[in-house]
């Protein structure tokens, strides 16, 4: 383990552990957030790497009831497509114990991810601030929706961004909704897990970049980082 006086850096043996371990984290982050306030918010990535971690927490005896879980971002597109990351916390997070969550979509019945943020935000507004955050980070140095590049990225990254934008890049298929970098940034207690020598030397590399080349870099102070393999 190394660290500094922003990041805490932790590197583990094998995958398997790092999931074991991350998922404890989670629980026990969770549980401490519920005992302070009424009502807590968990942000959380989609994608192939956090389901390990979403199956083995659903699992666990919190007071999920208590609990409101929101995506980093979502892609437009029906919550039944297999393109969907709803459909991942469907399937595997808002199960067993978790089931009693509260579910906050980050998608609507709208055409277009711009005529369907107005009603998105007003359910997320009250909630905020996000309690734990779970986030990943892509080889090119992206986090939720925010890639070097997008369309929307400077002003997702200002201080002034309003709490999700529609983003548009190269490395996204479909048109996508974002929660920004200050609301993403200001969790009470954040987490980024990453797995591959790929991913570790990217991370490296965005330490020392700016947010615009790196927008990573804009979530990464405090934040705790979990790395294997």
């Amino acid at each position: 383990m190394a660290s500094n006086t922003l990041i805490n850096f932790l590197e583990y043996s094998d995958r398997e552990v790092l999931v074991s371990q991350v998922t404890q984290t989670l629980a026990s982050d969770l549980s401490s957030s519920i005992e302070e306030r009424r009502n807590v918010i968990f942000s959380v990535p989609g994608g192939s790497t956090p389901g390990p971690i979403f199956d083995k927490l659903c699992e666990f005896d919190l007071d999920w009831k208590r609990v409101s879980i929101i995506l980093n971002d979502e892609r437009w597109v029906s919550e039944n497509s297999e393109r969907s990351n709803t459909k991942l916390l469907r399937e595997r997070l808002l199960i067993k114990n978790a089931s009693d969550a509260t579910y906050i979509s980050m998608f609507c019945d709208a055409l277009t991810p711009e005529l369907g943020i107005p009603k998105l935000q007003q359910q997320i507004e009250s909630k905020l601030p996000i309690s734990v955050l779970l986030f990943g980070m892509g080889e090119d140095m992206h986090t939720a929706s925010l890639f070097p590049g997008g369309d929307n990225l400077d002003k997702a990254l200002s201080s002034e961004a309003p709490i999700l934008l529609p983003m548009r890049a190269d490395g996204a298929s479909e048109a996508r909704v974002t929660l920004t970098a200050p609301v993403l940034n200001s969790s009470r207690i954040k987490h980024l897990v990453i797995f591959g020598k790929e991913k570790r030397s990217a991370f490296e590399k965005a330490m020392s970049l700016p947010s615009k080349l790196a927008p990573i870099s804009a979530i990464l102070p405090g934040a705790s980082v979990h790395w294997a393999a």
